[in-house]
């Protein structure tokens, strides 16, 4: 024991030339070298503190005595913290949150006492609400580097004093509660801030509160919220990030502070506006930074810790009201988040992080040297090698030529991601396109053959529609800043559509994003500060109007344009599945009622990874059968989702889980589904509850409105509920036994035939195993085949009859020789030798069970290659003819007199698909077509 005390002894010793603070406190004060030694193997730990405070509470019954204790507690902590970092015992996390707890324990057992004593019925008495006469205590809401936990050894302290609500003191000597809590504020600042013979325990910094020095001292909750709203700047934005209750009514104080700061704070939109708010003030921190010579400064200087924390904040202020994960406070924490969600790359995040890391090593060393707050590294000579070497090099030479690199890295970083948009030479030259269409172009030539050379085939045509754009009443109406960014977004729009060679199809789908969004500045900051992003837009609606017409619905999904990682990736189902949780839990977080919060998160959850499958799709790195099976299995995810926050919604519930499911038929079921189809869906349960029907009905209904309502976000699908036993006239929830009845005694021919494309999509594994038993039983019953293929032509015929094709075009769906004969030709062949065959039980889409018929000899091979390749084909050209002009949202009015169901195409370049159908047609019923 004794050798381990001497060691220790020695350990101390070696770190002292370091530190002259710790050298003048251990030579005032011998005694606490003792101390030192015995506790220095461990960390200071908060229950520490508490416990020495605790043990010296009677000493603290005076205000000479409570500061007499704070500051003996602060003395032992900063000893043994220091040597435990010099010593390398202590990593940086360890530091920032030792400090940040000896901060928040000496503020509250200072704040209890001062209390106590101004709120003797014999002075002041409790103060009360004038509302409901409860009493009150003040919050004390730390901000800055102590609100993010991540305090300096040597910092001063940001606070702001809040209370509850006005009224008075109920003691002899009444009071506003105002005054009251002005008073206790005084006083609590007297005990951490004065210089005592034993020195001080923080400065405390209250500049930050509402109205800064000139302001109250403190605040009601209902002053700081009239505050933000009608005062705040957008630096206090910035800074309330941070913004943190520390002591006081933590619960509830901490609750009423997210309600009254968060919104301000966070926007609920992406609020790329940001980035200009940022920029001018961090450009008069640096001319300040200029002005005072400061340039040194490893905080406020170039490549400084500040940049660091500028680069995590303008994130959050951007997307921290729509995404909860980024409301954290420790700048490290932040950029962790950066990575995961790929809004920095992984390299930037950590020299970034490295650099913070180096950099408040760095600036505790400098403030250990006399415990002062300092930030810039020292003239004398011999003080900055007692810098370097404290950071664990040899030679001063590589210290600072390993700070040099950490500055320049954060400056890199800090430059690449708040640059002023700068004009490109080509933008400037189309500018006056757009301020004043019938000039000439500086080289002389007119407007149309400026366009035409650019590769516009209808000069004319764009020159109107660019002056239509300028004249219109929402141009004209647009705030002045809003339409400068128009302004400098025109140019840049006609030379990105210019780049396509549908150029003039192009630039229309871009003006009327651009009209879409000019109302809200946002989009056109996001716009303006990310170039690329508009580049994207270009290539993507010069692939597909229906893109363009998608974002102009949605355009907060312009957002995903600026992730390459996130645009070239399919979706990881899991992953997605994780980050919908996530955003659903903060949006149960946010509001007592949040039905249409979370509505709004799966629709724009939904929205989002379409337009991720969509980039990809137009990039042509998606085949189009794994598009419908991820679009397939996003619709499952939504209705999985939405049975769960159904049945959570529901005011009378008999059982924890449902015993309930989701059946898909149609497009959903064969897992086919297109950017815009509807679900074709039925619900089963399997629950013998007296009112189970009742209850389930309710759930039914609660799902099919969760799905089909739009909110401002939009729609979430369209749902078909038809194919339920008894059709539009039977019940909306059926019973797993009363659907086994049915469909095995009373459906018809085509009820069984849209069950070979039905399977279980959601819900309870018990529905799931009942629905296959009955699904399986009723597809393999055997049939007679000529009363099948007559029952099968005859709905063929009528099917025919409810799709007549005035034109010459081919119908690639709805035509003889299409689509519809091969699902009936599938249907028949499941239909027919099921019985025979479980293989065609499988729910494995009309190309895999075709294949598998030919390789069961039901049909030839060759035959069923041809239908299944002419299959293929024929769902390429819907899809592609689709996204060039079919609406974007389902239900929506048909494109000219064509339904969004009909497909039509010249047929000669179809002859040999069309033949290939109607051969095998007439090989499995034994004519070419129905009567």
């Amino acid at each position: 024991m004794h050798a381990d005390h001497s060691r220790t002894g020695e350990i101390v010793e070696s770190v002292l030339p370091y530190s002259r603070y710790l050298q003048r406190l251990l030579a005032g004060e011998p005694g606490l070298r003792e101390d030192l030694v015995l506790g220095l193997p461990h960390s200071f730990a908060r229950e520490e503190m508490e416990d020495f405070l605790e043990a010296h509470a009677e000493e603290a019954r005076t205000e000479e005595g409570l500061d007499r204790v704070l500051r003996h507690l602060r003395k032992r902590v900063m000893l043994r913290l220091i040597v435990r970092d010099l010593v390398g015992t202590a990593d940086l996390e360890e530091v920032m949150a030792c400090m940040t707890h000896l901060a928040e324990v000496l503020i509250d057992f200072a704040l209890v006492r001062h209390h106590a004593w101004l709120a003797d019925p014999d002075r002041y008495g409790q103060p009360r609400g004038a509302v409901d006469g409860m009493p009150q205590e003040m919050v004390v809401v730390a901000m800055g580097k102590l609100g993010g936990g991540e305090l300096n050894v040597s910092s001063d302290v940001d606070l702001i004093f809040v209370y509850p609500e006005d009224g008075e003191t109920d003691g002899a000597r009444r009071i506003s509660n105002h005054d009251f809590f002005a008073r206790l504020g005084r006083r609590l600042i007297a005990s951490l801030n004065d210089l005592t013979s034993d020195g001080y325990v923080f400065r405390v910094d209250m500049r930050l509160r509402p109205h800064g020095e000139s302001g109250p001292l403190a605040v009601s909750f209902a002053m700081l919220e009239d505050y933000f709203i009608s005062h705040g700047r957008e630096w206090e934005r910035y800074a309330w990030i941070k913004g943190r209750v520390v002591a006081g009514p933590d619960v509830e104080g901490g609750t009423l502070m997210e309600r009254i700061a968060q919104p301000f704070v966070f926007r609920k939109y992406l609020d790329f506006g940001a980035y200009e708010s940022m920029r001018g003030l961090y450009a008069q921190i640096r001319r300040e930074v200029a002005r005072r010579e400061m340039r040194g400064n490893i905080k406020l200087g170039p490549g400084g810790i500040r940049e660091i924390e500028f680069i995590a904040q303008v994130f959050q202020l951007i997307r921290g009201g729509r995404d909860a994960d980024l409301r954290v406070r420790p700048t490290l924490a932040v950029l962790e988040q950066l990575r995961i969600k790929r809004q920095l790359p992984e390299s930037a995040v950590a020299q970034l992080a490295t650099a913070y890391c180096f950099l408040r090593a760095l600036e505790h060393r400098l403030q250990y040297l006399d415990d002062q707050q300092i930030q810039s590294l020292p003239d004398d000579a011999n003080d900055q090698g007692l810098i370097a070497a404290a950071m664990g090099f040899s030679e001063l030479g590589n210290f600072q030529r390993a700070l040099e690199c950490h500055r320049r890295n954060v400056t890199l970083h800090f430059e690449q991601i708040f640059a002023t948009p700068l004009e490109t030479p080509a933008s400037d030259s189309v500018a006056w396109l757009w301020q004043d269409q019938d000039g000439r172009a500086p080289g002389g030539e007119d407007a149309r053959t400026w366009l035409a050379r650019m590769g516009f085939s209808d000069p004319d045509r764009v020159l109107d529609r660019l002056r239509a754009f300028r004249a219109s009443v929402r141009y004209r109406q647009l705030p002045r800043s809003s339409a400068k960014r128009v302004d400098a977004l025109v140019p840049a729009v006609i030379e990105a559509a210019a780049g396509f060679p549908a150029a003039d199809a192009t630039l229309e789908r871009l003006l009327l994003l651009l009209e879409s969004v000019s109302r809200r500045a946002a989009y056109l900051a996001l716009l303006r500060e990310y170039p690329q992003a508009l580049d994207r837009v270009a290539r993507l609606v010069s692939a597909s109007r229906w893109a363009g017409d998608y974002l102009c619905r949605h355009p907060i999904l312009l957002d995903e344009l600026l992730g390459t990682e996130d645009a070239g990736q399919a979706p990881d189902a899991l992953a997605s599945g994780k980050r919908l949780m996530r955003q659903l839990e903060s949006a149960g977080a946010a509001a007592e009622d949040d039905t249409e919060q979370k509505m709004d998160v799966l629709r724009h959850f939904q929205h989002a990874e379409v337009f991720r499958l969509l980039a990809r799709d137009v990039a042509g790195l998606l085949p189009l059968e794994t598009l419908s099976d991820r679009l397939s299995d996003l619709a499952d995810l939504m209705l999985d989702t939405v049975l769960r926050l159904a049945w959570a919604g529901l005011r009378r519930r008999h059982r924890d889980v449902p015993a309930f499911g989701v059946i898909g038929y149609g497009k959903l079921g064969g897992k086919e589904l297109g950017y815009a189809s509807d679900l074709d869906i039925i619900f089963l349960y399997d629950d013998a509850h007296p009112d189970a029907q009742e209850i389930y009905a309710r759930l039914c209904q609660r799902m099919n409105s969760w799905l089909t309502s739009r909110t401002s976000a939009g729609l979430l699908y369209e749902t078909d509920l038809r194919l339920r036993p008894n059709g539009g006239s039977g019940l909306l929830v059926s019973s797993i036994e009363a659907f086994d009845q049915y469909q095995k005694h009373q459906a018809w021919v085509w009820e069984h035939q849209a069950l070979t494309r039905a399977r279980f999509v959601a819900g309870d594994e018990g529905v799931r195993r009942a629905f296959d038993a009955t699904r399986d039983a009723v597809l393999s019953r055997r049939r007679d085949p000529a009363l099948l293929a007559a029952e099968i032509l005859r709905m063929r015929g009528k099917i025919r009859e409810a799709h007549p094709n005035p034109t010459r075009l081919f119908d690639v769906k709805h035509d003889r020789g299409g689509i519809i004969d091969i699902e009936f030709i599938v249907q028949y062949l499941v239909l027919g030798h099921a019985c025979e065959h479980p293989r065609l039980l499988g729910n494995i889409g009309n190309i895999g069970l075709l294949r598998t018929a030919g390789e069961l000899g039901l049909i030839p091979r060759d035959a069923a290659q041809r239908v299944l390749d002419a299959y293929r084909e024929f769902r390429r050209i819907q899809h592609r003819i689709r996204l060039d002009g079919e609406p974007a949202v389902a239900g929506e009015s048909r494109v000219g007199n064509v339904s969004p169901s009909s497909v039509r195409v010249e047929s000669a370049g179809l002859k040999r698909e069309i033949e290939a159908v109607l051969d095998l047609w007439e090989a499995v019923f034994g004519t070419r077509w129905p009567a």
